[in-house]
């Protein structure tokens, strides 16, 4: 363990599995509190068992962010029982892909609440902190750190509304970050390329054979590699943001 984040408290969306899971483990590894939020309570005891044994603090809170009133709630008990607010890792999102004609609606709305409206809504409970934490924290410096994907630059058949999401991720972190960037909080944009996670099972069969066949041959990043460039992201001194850090597999063309 290291202690470059000693005395923070970070939190961490979409924590129950893939980069979520991988990031929260990170943050700990650097000295960070660690409140790990999603919906399946069992995955988030775990993790904070495994977290607490490495001698790190974690706070498991059962949420879904696509509840306005669940998000906000899952910011306040952060703030009140590990006693402020650092780092957010907007990190929870559902990729539903297919083509537009006879799409299923509920997944079309189901990305616009996780993607969008969840994101929206931890920022907004998350942004008084933050801007507290950077006036009065040690390090001069609060993160929000928005999760978003090569999606987010690159539109492509069969990915509309994934890419509609992604696209208004980065558009929203970046007005934001020029809204806040002269009092000290960093807004950074973490865009995965293909990364080994639960993302393509949520899809329907035929379409997992499409994305399966897209990356055949192709060696895929893990969630450690994600959560490596976001501790990368917040463990910068407080002169330093990366706005924006596009992550693909070596071989992942687009």
């Amino acid at each position: 363990m290291s202690n470059e984040l000693q005395g923070t408290v970070a939190l961490v969306t979409g924590a129950s599995s893939g980069i979520g899971e991988a990031t929260s483990l990170a943050l700990a590894d650097r000295g960070a509190a660690v409140a790990i939020v999603a919906r399946r309570e069992d995955r988030l005891d775990s993790l904070a068992e495994q977290i607490r044994q490495t001698g790190a603090t974690a706070l498991s809170v059962q949420a879904d962010v696509s509840s306005q009133e669940q998000a906000k709630t899952a910011v306040e008990r952060t703030v009140a029982e590990l006693g402020r607010l650092d780092i957010l890792i907007n990190n929870a999102g559902v990729m539903l892909l297919g083509p537009a004609v006879d799409a299923p609606l509920e997944e079309w709305g189901r990305m616009l609440d996780v993607n969008v409206a969840g994101l929206l809504y931890c920022a907004h409970a998350a942004l008084p902190h933050l801007l507290e934490a950077a006036q009065d924290g040690p390090r001069q410096v609060a993160d929000m750190v928005n999760v978003s994907s090569v999606a987010g630059r690159v539109a492509r058949n069969g990915s509309g509304v994934y890419n509609l999401t992604k696209h208004g991720v980065g558009a929203f972190s970046e007005a934001l970050r020029q809204e806040v960037a002269g009092r000290h909080v960093r807004i950074s944009l973490v865009e995965p390329g293909a990364v080994a996670t639960e993302l393509r099972s949520h899809n329907r069969p035929e379409i997992q054979e499409d994305i399966a066949e897209r990356f055949d041959g192709i060696q895929i990043l893990e969630s450690q590699d994600i959560a490596d460039a976001i501790a990368y992201v917040v463990t910068r001194p407080w002169r330093v943001a990366v706005n924006e850090l596009l992550v693909r597999p070596t071989e992942q063309e687009n």
